[in-house]
């Protein structure tokens, strides 16, 4: 590493790290540090295909030391970040300590249970690609299950899943899950023919799809319906205790099996100082995205909060895009900076929002324009394949999708359990 160069250290390979990497990679007068507890990046919108078998682990992951080798001024450190020490421009993370010019935390966030710690115990989270494994294996083996058990209503409770969560990732692992009961799973376990079992999506607001247009919360309902899904909307999960999951309202619903999509929470920075730590758990900070009360130390993507954008003075939505534009913003700036030159301050650009029901139904907003059906389907799955991070995995997605299109079938329908740990 060169003496006069900046020492930038990135906590966090999501869609805010990676773009931000993406713009500095070339720029000699930075080197760059990515801190990550994978060995490899991956794309969160697709992890509920594999959850549901469609898609392997590796369609949507790319390892970070062969994404990054032919670059001279990136390092990448596999560890888990442990606490900031800003008097010390330093990191503490499990396989050692970092010093830093610039700091940069994309950390994202995780499964927020709001305090039930039965369901945060027995549900099961869709978030990361080991929650999509377990969730995947999960599935298989509670349906293993039913084709063998001799009591009916052992069986119905073992075949209905209760989805927690009606925003897109709800919506489209539910569509895909039903997808799949209504043809797949007819195939694959004859056994199970009228033996029951309901798959319900479930959430305390009164629509699916919150942040997306009428019309397309009215067109995902009907066509989640159509595909035999039971929605339950204004119903809030309070615990999950015996095998039943128990809304606030005194209802109840017996399943062996609750899927988890109804929350995050920005990850936990010990180090900073309380008072810049907002709502949700996200690190406050300014237009540059620098963290309130810091000089050199910037929050992006779903950690961050701020609140100097006009268009949205309660902070930024969690989502891909926001976490794609910061990134790449303050890469501009931290370049800026070391130019001379002004900064520039955030202010996002709305590419719209899409989710995806079922193989050929799906929505998206785009701007003033509504599409949905087909049409959105396709608009989904180009836009989706683009944005996977190289060729390997567009090629081998775009195959696996076409090969299930054809076909009405997959074949990674598969147990992968380790014998031991590491």
């Amino acid at each position: 590493m060169d003496s006069q160069q900046k020492k930038v250290v990135v906590i966090g390979g999501g869609f805010a790290g990676v773009h931000l990497i993406q713009q500095l990679a070339k720029d000699e007068r930075f080197h760059i540090t990515l801190v990550d507890r994978n060995n490899y990046n991956f794309f969160p919108p697709l992890i509920y295909q594999v959850s549901a078998g469609f898609l392997e682990p590796s369609n949507i992951s790319y390892p970070f030391r062969k994404l990054y080798h032919h670059k001279k001024n990136i390092t990448f450190r596999l560890g888990e970040f442990q606490r900031v020490v800003p008097e010390e421009n330093k990191v503490i993370i499990s396989t050692g300590e970092l010093t830093y010019d610039y700091l940069i935390l994309s950390t994202g966030t995780q499964s927020n249970f709001f305090g039930m710690e039965n369901v945060r115990q027995k549900a099961v989270p869709m978030k990361t690609i080991n929650d999509a494994i377990e969730l995947r294996n999960y599935i298989l083996q509670t349906i293993e299950k039913a084709t063998v058990t001799t009591d009916a209503a052992e069986r119905k409770k073992l075949l209905t899943m209760v989805v927690a969560g009606a925003g897109p990732s709800g919506v489209e692992i539910s569509g895909i899950l039903a997808e799949m009961k209504n043809g797949i799973y007819r195939k694959d376990y004859p056994e199970l023919k009228g033996s029951g079992g309901e798959i319900y999506l479930v959430d305390s607001n009164a629509k699916v799809l919150g942040p997306m247009s009428t019309k397309s919360q009215d067109y995902t309902y009907e066509s989640l319906q159509k595909l035999g899904i039971k929605i339950l909307l204004g119903k809030q999960v309070k615990d999950y205790v015996d095998d039943q999951v128990i809304f606030a309202d005194g209802g109840k619903i017996a399943t062996k099996t609750l899927i988890w999509t109804a929350g995050v929470i920005a990850v936990e920075i010990p180090g900073l100082p309380k008072e810049v730590i907002g709502r949700g758990r996200r690190v406050m900070v300014d237009a540059h995205n620098l963290v309130q009360g810091s000089q050199n130390i910037y929050a992006i993507g779903d950690s961050s909060l701020m609140s100097t954008d006009p268009s949205f003075p309660n902070g930024h939505p969690q989502l891909a895009q926001v976490a794609i534009q910061q990134g790449r913003n303050l890469a501009k700036n931290l370049r800026n900076i070391a130019d001379g030159k002004r900064q520039q301050e955030f202010s996002y650009y709305d590419k719209g929002t899409m989710a995806i029901i079922g193989k050929t139904k799906a929505v998206a907003d785009i701007g003033k324009l509504h599409f949905k059906g087909l049409i959105a389907a396709l608009i989904w799955g180009f836009i989706h394949i683009w944005s996977l991070i190289n060729y390997r995995n567009k090629l081998k997605t775009f195959f696996n999708w076409s090969f299930a299109w054809f076909t009405k079938d997959v074949a990674m329908r598969f147990i992968f359990r380790p014998d031991k740990k590491l």
